[in-house]
């Protein structure tokens, strides 16, 4: 959990800084323009991730300031933490208790996991953007993921580079070797994790399809990587400049919505929005339980789509979550009924105040 956050130059924010007094929910409101989102943005980048927008690092510095950024924060456990960038630098810095560390050693301090309006598509757009969602649950749940999802990505790229310059049959069938057994271990992730997520989720269901992850459910995980390099050994002609081949990198999720006994895609906007808030609070507590650490859940307009009812069952089961929320909007009464809350008002990129149910003492 993060006890205070303190963001200079980030985005619209010169400086400012949030307590959460060990609240388990976060809850900012404020106009649109605020800063609302750049505030789970950063909170996004504590875990090494690029953030939730995926911005270039300069985009994110203070238009105006000297060209870098930094946010810094405290954890429930007195830990302290940072990233920062610099003008000039090529990359983000981390620091661990003010000694320098890896973006990676963030990862194994805080888990983090994020809801965008960009996300209440999901289910409607196509395969990328789910295979992608996904991924990015399943490498916070398994943290060698991501990096086999870009290395698989690297290795087909390079596939296709000689198929079309005409390289021997050696380079291919080396790459091809390659490929099989990254390919297994991408799918039998995604296999995994959709597994261990059902367990927690009642009115849902997540399913993943694809060439190689069914031959993991039909077989094992030697087999598998045997056929799928035949089928790669097999499949090397090019269509016009292109190369046409299935495998992990075509796969798809679905998921089921048990209410209603349809698939999620076929439901209203507000439905799926429930079902990914479902799909959230089931991940934390997935995370919860194999790491006994607490997760952060990032809910960018979290009451989005949602009815009163819908609302309430989610503010429900922010009290109950396994992991420390912190969900933006606009109106601050939507999440009157939000338990065990902090409440911060954002305006015009500053943090004006920080308003604790049962406290009208103002907080920097």
């Amino acid at each position: 959990m993060i006890n205070s956050i303190t963001l200079t130059n980030f985005r619209n924010h010169t400086s400012c800084r949030i307590q959460t007094h060990g609240r388990r929910n976060v809850i900012i409101t404020g106009p649109n323009g605020a800063g609302k989102t750049a505030v789970l943005e950063a909170v996004s980048m504590l875990s090494g991730d690029r953030g939730l927008r995926g911005a270039p690092m300069g985009d994110i510095a203070r238009f105006g300031g000297d060209g870098g950024f930094s946010v810094f924060a405290l954890l429930g456990d007195d830990t302290e933490i940072s990233v920062y960038f610099t003008a000039g630098d090529a990359n983000r810095r981390a620091r661990i208790d003010g000694d320098s560390a890896t973006l990676s050693d963030l990862s194994a301090r805080l888990r983090t996991v994020w809801l965008t309006p960009r996300e209440d598509r999901l289910f409607v757009d196509g395969a990328a953007e789910r295979r992608a969602f996904f991924d990015r649950l399943a490498a916070s749940f398994d943290s060698a993921h991501a990096g086999r999802c870009a290395r698989l990505s690297k290795l087909m790229s390079e596939r296709a580079f000689a198929l079309k310059n005409g390289r021997d049959v050696r380079w291919l069938d080396a790459l091809d070797a390659q490929i099989a057994g990254v390919a297994v271990s991408v799918a039998d992730a995604r296999v995994r994790y959709a597994g261990e997520l059902n367990y927690f989720l009642t009115d849902c269901a997540v399913t993943v399809s694809g060439m190689v992850e069914q031959m993991l459910i039909d077989g094992c995980a030697a087999s598998a990587e045997r056929h799928y390099l035949e089928y790669l050994h097999g499949a090397r002609e090019l269509i016009g400049d292109k190369m046409v081949v299935d495998g992990p990198h075509k796969s798809d999720f679905g998921v089921f919505n048990k209410r209603l006994n349809l698939p999620a895609a076929l439901t209203s906007t507000g439905q799926q929005k429930t079902v990914l808030l479902d799909l959230i609070l089931a991940h934390a507590k997935l995370i919860h339980t194999k790491t006994h650490r607490r997760p952060l859940i990032l809910l960018d307009e979290a009451a989005a789509h949602l009815d009163a009812d819908a609302r309430a069952r989610l503010f429900r089961d922010l009290g109950a979550a396994d992991a420390q929320v912190w969900a933006t909007g606009l109106d601050a009464n939507v999440f009157a009924d939000v338990p065990d809350a902090v409440f911060v008002a954002c305006k015009d990129g500053e943090i004006n105040n920080i308003l604790v149910p049962g406290n009208t003492d103002e907080q920097d």
